[in-house]
């Protein structure tokens, strides 16, 4: 689980200490699915996107430390995606010459930086929701049954009354098991938010 308090500008600020292992953890815990789901939508299978989404944190993390990026100049997730993307290529031009690429065959065009954008973005709230709802289950006070009841409801969706047949609730108790997750689930994704805040 990421540290869901601490805002990006503090994590690249302790990033800074190369000796601060905590941090790397911390970056890779909050980077690495996003830029994992980021280049698999660009065309990689899952061997090539899990060696690229390492290159792209090892080759960021260096040329922070290096002092080569400015927030004066762009979006710390614009540096993330022209590093993600100049690898994705790498595999591309490899394959080609390797011969047929092992990915998926619906790709995305490397030079559309609005593409790429909306992309990252898709795949970051994919990834956000789904380290909210592992937050809501291991820090949230509700019964088990009820994050199951919202899990089928919403996740699932299932009709209501199918939920309640399942766990053997009320129909008016799986609206209510709705009505509690969703709002703890929006101030859990109101923090992640926050934390990704100067991205």
């Amino acid at each position: 689980m990421i540290d869901i308090t601490r805002t990006t500008t503090q994590l690249l600020n302790d990033l800074q200490d190369p000796e601060n292992q905590r941090v790397w953890e911390m970056l890779d815990n909050r980077y690495r699915p996003v830029i994992f789901n980021f280049v698999r939508r660009l065309g990689l299978n899952d061997a090539d996107a899990a060696d690229v989404a390492q290159e792209t944190l090892l080759q960021f993390t260096k040329e922070y430390r290096d002092g080569r990026y400015d927030r004066e100049r762009g979006r710390l997730r614009s540096w993330i995606i022209t590093i993600a993307r100049y690898k994705v290529a790498g595999v591309r031009r490899s394959q080609a010459r390797g011969g047929p690429s092992r990915g998926d065959s619906v790709m995305v065009n490397l030079e559309d930086e609005a593409e790429l954008t909306r992309v990252w973005e898709a795949e970051r709230r994919t990834v956000l929701l789904r380290q909210a709802m592992e937050e809501l289950k291991t820090t949230s006070r509700a019964a088990d049954k009820t994050i199951q009841a919202f899990e089928l409801l919403v996740t699932r969706h299932m009709s209501a009354a199918a939920v309640a047949e399942t766990l053997d609730m009320g129909v008016h108790d799986v609206y209510l098991a709705k009505s509690r997750c969703t709002q703890r689930l929006r101030k859990i994704l109101d923090t992640l938010e926050a934390a990704y805040a100067g991205e």
